[in-house]
């Protein structure tokens, strides 16, 4: 690989590491051809990209990326698959999936909302991450519990009852 082309990895690499999302460092050591073909086309299915590179290219572009993956730098070593997506949990899902049907695929570490997480016994805290999206919802569904609540009184019998003394308040004023 020729100097230019490595600086072609290294600016892709740190373009790919400067996105919002997570990133997912995987040891993919003794999987077969056609395992890693499955995995690939998970990954597809999913919308994770995952790319196979070389350490010393990955630790470049992290540093370069403005981006705190110091923690990381320790996992860098043998085979490393890093995997990009945009919603926090699935790398993680489809690694512990992947994990039922081959034990050749391991977390190394995570990069996620500005945290890292090392070393495998961390995966059931990543499968566990809620994305954005899902804090949204959950948001929005606490804040329109009230409303809901407010609604359906007013529309029973208590709702008639407290319209009727609307009303009585009404004509006493007047």
């Amino acid at each position: 690989m020729t100097r230019e082309e490595k600086k072609q990895v290294i600016d892709g690499l740190t373009e790919s590491l400067g996105n919002p999302g997570a990133v997912y460092l995987a040891d993919y050591t003794g999987m077969s051809v056609e395992v890693t073909q499955k995995l690939r086309k998970e990954c597809f299915e999913k919308d994770i990209t995952m790319l196979v590179v070389k350490n010393t290219l990955l630790q470049k572009a992290m540093e370069a990326s403005g981006k705190d993956f110091s923690p990381l730098f320790a996992q860098l070593h043998g085979a490393t698959a890093v995997m990009f997506s945009q919603n926090n949990n699935s790398p993680a899902k489809l690694i512990k999936g992947f994990q039922k049907t081959s034990d050749k695929l391991k977390l190394k570490g995570a990069y996620v909302e500005e945290s890292c997480y090392v070393g495998i016994e961390q995966l059931e805290v990543l499968v566990n991450l809620k994305s954005r999206e899902e804090l949204i919802a959950d948001v929005v569904a606490l804040l329109q519990s009230p409303i809901k609540n407010v609604v359906g009184a007013l529309q029973g019998n208590s709702g008639q009852k407290i319209a009727g003394l609307v009303k009585a308040l009404e004509e006493k004023k007047a």
